[in-house]
């Protein structure tokens, strides 16, 4: 699998590979809170599990009273009791 390098542009900008690619970006705060940065969609909401869909696999969250909180097209941020979180990498 091939490396994506940053173009020249973004590299002279400084700008963060996150920013300038597909590649989802996830922030943990505690047990309670995921924020999910550069998702596609929402495969499986439950409120013991959510599925979701990004441009490189589907991030797995298992756990209790989960709640999809807020939502933009290209974050989201899941509140409740979180109890593991897995990845199932796409084949490109």
């Amino acid at each position: 699998m091939k490396k994506k390098k940053q173009s020249k542009f973004n590299r002279m900008l400084d700008m963060p590979m996150e920013i300038s690619s597909n590649k989802p970006k996830l922030t943990i705060i505690g047990f309670e809170e995921l924020l999910i940065e550069n998702y596609k969609g929402i495969l499986e909401y439950e409120e013991f599990f959510i599925r979701i869909n990004t441009y490189v696999g589907i991030i797995n969250i298992n756990g209790f009273e989960l709640e999809l909180d807020e939502m933009t097209t290209d974050d989201l941020i899941i509140r409740g009791k979180i109890d593991s979180i897995d990845f199932e990498k796409s084949e490109e």
